[in-house]
């Protein structure tokens, strides 16, 4: 603590350094040295009414007014002949108007406040004073009536007034009350263990009038401790009742916090044992502050619990005193070399807890826990802890409206968000509608409060006293991350298009996108990029989708701005219908301008006829009109996918052949006409634009049909010698058509022209004479070996009519087994033999069905004798030779 001139005594600021709005966070106590120098040691302290006064081991006496502190009074004691000794103790009255000092040789002097000269009280001389009793009146010229507790178990009833007359004394009277003889002092009821161990009783300081009660008809009462060699007895300070039942009740509902508790520090793991006494303690309302070696120990007197354990004093340092400003409620610690104050910081933020958990200890149904639950919510929002407030509140039965309202009316959003989301949390899926409605009012309650801290840090401007920019920004990280926690758990219960309206109309960008991202409606985050025409975000949203429909929508605009990078993702995906992309491959094709092999559209359609094996004519067909319709004159690209396709093309030809017609595409159209067999087509095409050389390939290809090969080069023949002889090139012209075996000298003549000189092709007229002269000489051959063969003929013909053969008596037929000649039977040259009727059965079984149908008709006629005469044998004769036909 450092002296401030103008403010008095102020904390260090490092001591309140961070303290914020979260100041829950921080400990309960702290303890922080004076910065106050002084010229000697001190001997004693003492603090009542905001003021402090040392006792110096010179014999000085310091006055400081905290309020004042610039002032201080430096006293000296008055001069003596004997030697009054040093200072042991000092008494200052609650209202620091009257102060006791005594000196070690028993000398006792009184000080009043508006005094700087100490008065020796010569009746007091040689009593060794312990405690003082002042009396509780205002503050006054006098004492009135104080009692005295001295060293040798007596005690003192004194009245002291400060007198302006030097020759008057101070003590108006001064009498023994009660002498207890081979007693020790007042203050020393009970023995001591060791020589070491301190006792002393102490009362809690007087309560606050701003103190919040937790009841309207609670009367702020006072507790005791007395610090005794077993520990600290604590407990009410009862005042209702007289006479040895009142001081039983007083220790029968006191409780022990034990010395164990106080000085043996928490270790890591387990407890560490001291061998250090308590040397002194002090009350506030809620704690038990003690001083325990070098560290200063705070324990909660409700529970036990030690909120505060820190080591404070040098190894060789010790206590002077601890005093406690009962007024005030400050509490001093003195040590010779230094001042040290303990500044309790929101000392009653965690007792309600305390309070409401022994009341729900109690509280067995769900109607009395509640009854608690909002009981504790009051009292919070009354102590202005309306984050506390939101959380119980938030399980209870309040009315909503009215919880509502109080967060509103005093502005905590904060406490507000927390209370919703309790409530939130509360309700089953069954309530739907109160679900939707709470869910809807967070998303509201979260976009101010972002919208706030954005404002914040945008502007420069603190959120509060103690809460920096950098703090502010952690805060703004804090609740975004809340608010994506809240989605992410929530999201079943928001309704999509009112938590659009309701972010859009706060425009906060980011947590729009989170919330579409966290509900996977990606058409919106992608329609939002799209509009913005943010393409790398649309991108980056478009490589996680897996949904077919997204790629179809937003692959046209996607093509027109971002064509590369939208196609690596499109070659990516497995489960697309390239179909269903052709119009955007299209409509980007439209707009291009580039180089073909840039174009971005056929790389995609190669990448889907090449890899994935399309047999979509469809694919195909855009393929072609992408080639066939830019404006480049080269058609290389488009012959090398023409020649891809084989015989059976997978695009439909007759609509790229009206393309390529339509684009002067002659190469493509020639290759096209080709592949549809329409050779004669191809041809005229190629030599109308003088393709000479296109032409005679694609004569070439019926190679099985050679007389429209011949056609096909006579029509090339044509062509070339008609180009040739313009220029005198006409024996050029015949070694160029010697490429085809089909023409002859003969074919060509009627294309020369009618004055041309002989000599350029003679010498294809002479040996084309000598192959003729060869041919008649091969068919003079071939007519003398076709008559000599007819003249054999004939002669087998003639032995036909005598050839004949033997059937052995007992042959049967190779059908049924039966004797042959038992019927009507066929006899072949090779031997076998058949019955007529088993022949004709095993003939119908293996004739056509023209054949067989005529056989029965021949059999039933024959048979039935329906026919006769000559036709009768006729028919015979037909059917035999059906037979003998089929067999």
């Amino acid at each position: 603590m450092a002296l401030d001139p103008s403010n008095g005594f102020a904390p260090d600021a490092t001591a309140v350094a961070g303290l914020a709005d979260d100041a829950p966070l921080l400990p309960i106590f702290d303890v922080a040295p004076v910065d106050l120098s002084i010229a000697a040691d001190l001997v004693a302290g003492q603090a009542a009414n905001n003021v402090l006064v040392l006792a110096l081991a010179n014999g000085r006496i310091l006055r400081i007014d905290l309020n004042k502190p610039a002032d201080i009074d430096d006293i000296d004691l008055p001069k003596k002949p004997s030697d009054p000794g040093p200072i042991r103790r000092m008494f200052l009255d609650p209202t620091a108007s009257h102060l006791l000092i005594c000196t070690a040789h028993g000398e006792t002097y009184y000080l009043h406040s508006q005094s700087r000269q100490p008065r020796p009280l010569a009746r007091l001389r040689g009593v060794p004073i312990e405690c003082v009793a002042w009396s509780p009146a205002l503050p006054t010229a006098s004492t009135r009536e104080i009692l005295l507790g001295a060293a040798d178990g007596n005690v003192y009833e004194a009245s002291i007034e400060a007198h302006a007359e030097f020759y008057r004394k101070e003590e108006k009277f001064v009498k023994v009350l009660a002498k207890m003889e081979g007693k020790g002092p007042v203050v020393h009821e009970l023995g001591r263990t060791s020589p070491e161990a301190e006792s002393m009783l102490v009362v809690s300081p007087d309560a606050e009038q701003q103190h919040t009660r937790f009841r309207d008809e609670d009367v702020p009462e006072r507790t005791f401790a007395w610090l005794s060699a077993h520990g600290v007895y604590h407990g009410k300070l009862l005042v209702d009742g007289s006479g040895q039942e009142l001081g039983k009740r007083v220790f029968t509902e006191a409780k022990l916090l034990s010395r164990a508790q106080l000085t043996s520090p928490e270790g890591t793991g387990r407890r560490q044992v001291s061998t250090d006494f308590i040397d002194a303690i002090a009350l506030t309302h809620w704690h038990i502050v003690s001083v325990v070696g070098a560290r200063v120990v705070v324990a909660n007197r409700l529970t036990g619990a030690i909120v505060y354990d820190q080591v404070i004093l040098q190894p060789d340092q010790k206590v002077v005193g601890l005093s406690v400003d009962l007024q005030k409620n400050t509490f001093w610690l003195f040590t010779p070399q230094e001042i040290l104050e303990i500044v309790p910081r929101d000392e009653d933020r965690d007792i309600w807890e305390d309070y409401f958990d022994a009341a729900l200890q109690y509280a067995h149904t769900p109607a009395q826990r509640d009854a608690v639950a909002i009981a504790s919510g009051d009292y919070l929002v009354g102590k202005g802890q309306h984050n506390e407030a939101a959380g119980v509140w938030g399980k209870s039965s309040k009315p909503f409206e009215e919880v509502a309202l109080t967060f509103i009316d005093n502005d905590q959003p904060d406490a507000l968000r927390k209370y919703l989301l309790t409530k939130l949390s509360t309700y089953k899926k069954t309530s739907i509608m109160q679900r939707v409605m709470i869910a809807a009012w967070l998303v509201e309650v979260f976009m101010a409060k972002l919208n706030s801290l954005d404002d914040t840090i945008v502007t420069g401007a603190e959120l509060s006293d103690t809460l920096n920019p950098t703090q502010t920004q952690e805060q703004l990280e804090a609740v975004r991350a809340e608010f994506h926690e809240f989605v992410n758990r929530h999201k079943s219960d928001l309704d999509r298009k009112t938590v659009y309206d309701v972010i859009s109309s706060h425009g906060r960008e980011e947590e729009l996108l989170f919330y579409a991202n966290a509900v996977n409606d990606y058409n919106y985050v992608l329609s939002y990029w799209v509009q913005r025409e943010r393409w790398s975000e649309a991108l980056k949203v478009l490589k996680r989708q897996t949904d077919a429909e997204v790629f179809y929508r937003y692959s046209s605009v996607l093509m027109t701005h971002t064509a590369t990078e939208l196609v690596e993702i499109l070659m990516r995906q497995n489960n697309l219908n390239p179909r269903n992309l052709i119009p955007a491959m299209l409509e980007y094709d439209r707009n291009y301008k580039g180089h073909l092999a840039q174009n971005q559209a056929i790389r995609y359609l190669q990448y889907v006829v090449n890899q994935l094996a399309s047999t979509d004519s469809a694919v195909h067909n855009t393929l072609v009109s992408i080639y066939a319709s830019h404006p480049s004159r080269d058609e290389s690209a488009l012959l090398s996918y023409l020649e891809s396709q084989g015989d059976e093309p997978r695009f439909d030809p007759d609509f790229a052949l009206r393309l390529c017609i339509q684009n002067r595409r002659v190469l493509s159209c020639a290759r096209i006409y080709t592949g549809m067999g329409q050779y004669v087509q191809a041809v005229d095409l190629a030599l109308a634009h003088d393709e000479v050389e296109l032409a005679s390939i694609i004569a070439d290809r019926p190679m099985s049909n050679p007389a429209l090969r011949k056609k096909l080069w006579l029509a090339v023949a044509k062509k070339v010698i008609a180009r040739q002889a313009g220029g005198g090139g006409i024996k050029t012209a015949i070694e160029f058509l010697r490429r085809c075996d089909l023409l002859r000298i003969e074919d060509l003549i009627p294309f020369f022209p009618d004055f041309v000189v002989i000599d350029d092709f003679k010498d294809e007229i002479c040996a084309a004479l000598e192959d003729y002269s060869r041919n008649i000489d091969a068919l003079r051959r071939e007519m003398d070996e076709s008559s000599q063969t007819a003249a054999n003929i004939k002669v087998d013909i003639a032995a036909l009519d005598r050839r004949y053969a033997i059937v052995e008596p007992g042959e049967k037929c190779y059908v049924c087994g039966l004797p042959l000649l038992s019927r009507q039977f066929f006899v072949f040259p090779c031997q076998h033999a058949f019955h007529s009727d088993c022949l004709g059965r095993r003939v119908l079984e293996q004739s056509t069905a023209a054949k067989a149908r005529r056989i029965r008709e021949c059999q039933v006629q024959i048979g039935k004798g329906l026919v006769g005469g000559d036709k009768r044998e006729a028919m015979i004769a037909e059917l035999d030779a059906l037979v003998a036909s089929a067999w």
